[in-house]
């Protein structure tokens, strides 16, 4: 809830659990709504736990208009996450929140993935979804919009990809990632101009989708003179 506030996205109305409505976080959460102009009610815990979809509710939740922008107006410099065909909206969640925290441009989910304005996934993001576009398109148009931009597109695959301490994510980047279960169809792969894969050293033939996505992240991150760039040596992709 803070994090919408701070974002400043327009509320349609706050709801506070009436019996939990003397805490100060509370107190403090429905202060700064009305000082924007937000309506706030007071619901009976009863009420307040058939408008959550949660089983154990925050006490207080709001409604909220989301307005994404077209993928024209995406920024096209850095590095643009594309999630295809993802259906976990935790994985979805986690993406957007190492997104947020490593500094990537855009998130664009395409095919049948989940939507990222659902509950579970909007939870799941921490509060990064009002930090960075995150945009619903199709796989092909994207592709050939970052491409037509000057942008490098790659293809996550589980091997015989060129490993990701040897991938150059420090210019403009598009980077995609394929269904939780079976990764991306060779179509998808052979839209992108390049393909990655994530070494390992266990018996596990594939990381999960969220952590597979963090981990290029925070690469590009560290490429582009992030933090601990000078951790990393030149030879395993650091500036």
């Amino acid at each position: 809830m803070v994090a919408a506030l701070e974002a400043d996205v327009e509320f349609e109305a706050l709801f506070a659990d009436t019996s939990l409505a003397d805490r100060s976080d509370i107190r403090a959460i429905v202060s700064r709504a009305n000082a924007r102009g937000v309506r706030a009610f007071g619901l009976e815990p009863a009420v307040f736990a058939k408008v959550s979809d949660a089983l154990t509710p925050q006490p207080i939740s709001a409604t909220v208009r989301f307005v994404t922008p077209a993928l024209s107006e995406l920024p096209t410099g850095g590095l643009t996450m594309v999630l295809h065909d993802l259906r976990d909206p935790g994985n979805v969640g986690t993406i957007i929140r190492s997104a947020d925290a490593a500094g990537v441009d855009a998130v664009v989910l395409t095919g049948q993935s989940v939507d990222p304005f659902n509950p579970k996934t909007l939870r799941a993001t921490a509060g990064s979804i009002f930090h960075l576009p995150v945009v619903v398109g199709d796989l092909e148009p994207t592709l050939a919009h970052y491409a037509a931009a000057g942008s490098h597109t790659w293809a996550t695959v589980v091997r015989g990809g060129t490993e990701l301490l040897d991938c150059e994510l420090s210019g403009p980047s598009v980077v995609v990632i394929g269904n939780e279960a079976e990764g991306l169809d060779d179509e998808s792969v052979g839209r992108c101009q390049s393909t990655m894969s994530i070494a390992m050293a266990g018996a596990n033939e594939s990381l999960n989708a969220g952590v597979a996505a963090s981990l290029v992240a925070f690469m590009a991150y560290w490429q582009r003179g992030g933090r601990v760039a000078g951790l990393i040596p030149r030879s395993l992709g650091g500036s």
